[in-house]
């Protein structure tokens, strides 16, 4: 049995690859924090975004959405200079519209019941052999990457939306001959 290849050599991937991609989430708060963190990773390689995930959870108080949301001009300027997260303003201003977003969703039900109302409730199971038959993204995450955007999220596409539901378990992906799959 060996681990997906998109794991590779390093360690930080591996024990990410075996800890936490894949494994169901159904914390709100946690789920929010991992789509960000997938809008930040746009246009760069998931490992740019482990490394600095600490220093991200540092700069925005712990992804608390009800603390962002109140964020304005002075707090999107205090990031863009720090230089242990991803300096892009339209992320970081996404971020706030983001939060603002979550916060309006849970007045209706919980972010998690809704991330999971797209699968019905339970993980989509799929039987890759290898990594170039896992897609980038599918209907269901079209379908829900055009939700989230009428809901007002920002960054996040279907391709976005589709390796965070990877990430969360909401799919898992993990190879058939990946000892993980199993795990999950």
């Amino acid at each position: 049995m060996e681990r997906c290849g998109w794991a590779g050599t390093s360690e930080i991937y591996q024990a990410y690859h075996d800890t936490e991609w894949g494994v169901p989430e159904y914390d709100s708060r946690a789920l929010w924090e991992k789509l960000i963190l997938d809008g930040f990773q746009a246009g760069l390689s998931w490992i740019t975004i482990l490394k600095k995930r600490d220093n991200f959870r540092a700069a925005f108080h712990g992804f608390e959405p009800e603390v962002i949301a109140n964020w304005g001009a002075e707090e999107v300027d205090i990031l863009l200079q720090d230089q242990g997260i991803i300096r892009h303003r339209g992320k970081i201003e996404a971020t706030i519209t983001n939060a603002q977003a979550y916060l309006r969703l849970q007045e209706e039900h919980s972010f998690s019941d809704y991330c999971w109302s797209f699968v019905d409730g339970a993980p989509i199971v799929n039987e890759f052999a290898a990594l170039s038959e896992v897609p980038a993204q599918t209907a269901i995450s079209q379908k829900f990457s055009k939700d989230l955007k009428k809901r007002g999220f920002k960054f996040c596409g279907p391709t976005i939306v589709y390796a965070w539901m990877q990430a969360c378990g909401l799919v898992n992906d993990h190879l058939l001959t990946c000892p993980a799959r199993r795990m999950k």
